[in-house]
């Protein structure tokens, strides 16, 4: 998880058709949701192919989706709970790059 915000994805960098695993355990957990579900799409800009995946609960007690990002451009992400509360990161989201595995030489 990186320091403050419980959210981790793995593995990083990420590549395109590569399938990630995003952990959770912010805001919504440490309230006590029941359910999490990742909202998420590509950009930059306005998202694209906005969808919703249903977190499962680890026995560690954080949520965890596994995506497989099929598009290049961005990997953009926030999470709301089943009674529709929101973590978007202050508005920011979240957002990593996805590369297309191809070296820059």
């Amino acid at each position: 998880m990186r320091p403050n915000d419980g959210v981790k994805v793995e593995p990083v960098p990420i590549t395109r058709y590569e399938t990630v695993t995003v952990t959770y355990d912010g805001l919504l957990a440490k309230a006590g949701a029941q359910q999490v579900i990742l909202h998420w799409g590509y950009g930059p800009g306005p998202w694209r192919k906005v969808q919703e995946q249903v977190m499962q609960r680890t026995p560690e007690g954080h949520w965890e989706a596994l995506v497989t990002l099929n598009e290049g451009g961005r990997f953009s992400f926030c999470f709301r709970d089943n009674a529709y509360n929101w973590d978007n990161n202050a508005g920011r989201n979240w957002s990593y790059e996805i590369h297309d595995g191809r070296m820059p030489w």
